[in-house]
């Protein structure tokens, strides 16, 4: 076999070079959980009651299944985003901003992934999570139901901080029976689906306000994927 050349071997070590270069660093998938203090799946009726006098404030997170986010690995770890609006989330007419956020870490995760989670949550959430007044580590435990997001069947819980906690709808949930999904969810997702919220709290006093809103068509199951 006959050796490369030095301009050979130099031409192919560049266009590796390349092609490494154009190989994303970011490429991770998992799943996606949130609740509002507003019905997400409702009839217009109950949407309109609702639009100016509530929805302001959500809890959301995001699961990483696999994947690394600008070259840092993140399998397995949690991120949280708590969110006060100034008018219902994703209104069409008013505008919800301006928007205070908490950004709530896996505490399980070293200082290069904390920070990775952080720009995960603020990439994948627009401008939500932008106006961060407080950034914080804390155990995260996440569950599915049948190990699916399909079951609808889901739990995110940081410590005694925040909780989101969901349940698949059921007939009994319509009131109007013509509800339909109203707002689309807070991020961009693969696959989302509306679910009944059993819980969505908030203890820390860094919003200005803490609530809890359990029993409401209030939240989304998601999965969610994102590459560059």
């Amino acid at each position: 076999m006959r050796a490369l050349s030095g301009t050979a071997l130099s031409t192919c070590l560049l266009a590796a070079t390349c092609l490494a270069a154009k190989l994303p660093t970011t490429n991770v998938h998992g799943a996606y959980v949130e609740a509002r203090t507003a019905d997400v799946y409702t009839g217009p009726c109950f949407a309109n009651g609702e639009v100016g006098q509530t929805g302001k404030l959500a809890v959301m997170g995001w699961h990483v299944d696999k994947g690394s986010w600008e070259g840092v690995n993140l399998d397995g770890l949690s991120v949280m985003g708590v969110v006060r609006a100034h008018n219902t989330l994703g209104d069409f007419a008013e505008t919800s901003y301006p928007v205070k956020a908490v950004i709530i870490v896996d505490e399980k995760a070293n200082p290069e992934q904390q920070l990775a989670l952080k720009a995960l949550a603020q990439h994948m959430s627009g401008d939500l999570l932008t106006d961060v007044v407080n950034t914080v580590l804390q155990p995260i435990d996440f569950k599915l139901g049948d190990n699916s997001v399909h079951s609808m069947q889901a739990a995110m819980i940081a410590g005694n901080l925040a909780k989101v906690a969901t349940r698949p709808l059921n007939e009994k949930d319509q009131i109007c029976h013509n509800e339909g999904v109203y707002y689309p969810p807070l991020t961009n997702t693969d696959h989302a689906m509306a679910a009944y919220t059993t819980a969505n709290s908030y203890e820390g006093k860094e919003l200005g306000e803490t609530w809890s809103y359990p029993e409401k068509r209030s939240a989304f199951v998601a999965t969610f994927h994102y590459a560059n």
